[in-house]
């Protein structure tokens, strides 16, 4: 992984396998600890991995956290962190299809639950000893839209950009960037074909606008594994791969989980 010299206060050593130490909103903060007993931000189970002489707990941090002072739930207590602030760049896009934009009300029920499906599958976490965080960028291409970008679509105001896009021809091959299991997968109005990977510790990563999907809800993957093929279903410009990966149900820049070599 892209290799973070922590300071003494933190960890005093390279924390390799692990993401990109980026304590912002939409990044990953890399907190040492003592123990790997009972640990929680914001009410939610983070993940820990074993470090020399200790643990570490690699937490996500959601776009919408404002800089400042945080603290970790443990069974000894609470330990601090700090987030810094991030200024993320405006995207502008025009959607042709007007109500995948301002949706019709018969068309909210169906979102409601298909959001409720995903929820589900961000909020779980799966009691793994190590989750694999040493990502395979999982389509070739150009990314052609950044995590994070304040979105507005035909002159409205949207959420900010949740994952990466990765613009590449229909039909491009899509492979599983870590070992994990298929917990959803579904047609969503917004997302288009869709697949959803638990990897382990409320790591789950997320693949939309495919063409085609080759995997079933409950399947065992493998790091590299064929998912399905990049396509422009749903809310889409073109044909492109949006991937996004959640951590403790935030989701964060997937580019801080890709080493060097992977990173487009």
């Amino acid at each position: 992984m892209k290799c973070l010299a922590l300071t003494l206060l933190m960890i005093g050593q390279c924390a390799l396998g692990l993401p990109e130490h980026d304590s912002v909103p939409g990044g990953i903060a890399l907190v040492p600890l003592t123990t790997d007993r009972n640990v929680m931000f914001d009410g939610r189970l983070v993940m820990v991995t074993e470090s020399e002489g200790g643990y570490i707990a690699v937490v996500g941090i959601p776009l919408s956290c404002s800089p400042g002072s945080f603290h970790l739930d443990t069974a000894e207590g609470k330990v601090h962190f700090k987030v810094k602030e991030k200024q993320y760049e405006e995207q502008r896009l025009t959607i042709q299809n007007k109500r995948k934009v301002n949706p019709y009300a018969q068309d909210m029920e169906r979102i409601t639950r298909e959001r409720a499906e995903m929820d589900a599958a961000f909020n779980h976490f799966s009691p793994v000893n190590r989750a694999d965080t040493d990502f395979d960028l999982p389509t070739e291409g150009i990314v052609s839209s950044s995590f994070g970008l304040r979105r507005i679509l035909n002159d409205q105001p949207r959420s900010p950009h949740s994952g990466m896009d990765i613009a590449a021809p229909e039909g491009t091959s899509i492979h599983s960037p870590a070992p994990g299991k298929i917990v959803a997968t579904g047609d969503y109005f917004f997302n288009g074909n869709t697949v959803l990977v638990d990897h382990g510790q409320g790591l789950i990563t997320m693949y939309c606008h495919m063409s085609s999907i080759n995997v079933e809800v409950g399947q065992a993957v493998d790091k590299g594994q064929y998912l399905g093929d990049v396509g422009k279903t749903g809310r889409a410009t073109g044909a492109h791969l949006h991937w996004g990966v959640s951590l403790n149900n935030a989701r964060v820049n997937p580019d801080l989980f890709l080493n060097q070599e992977n990173t487009p």
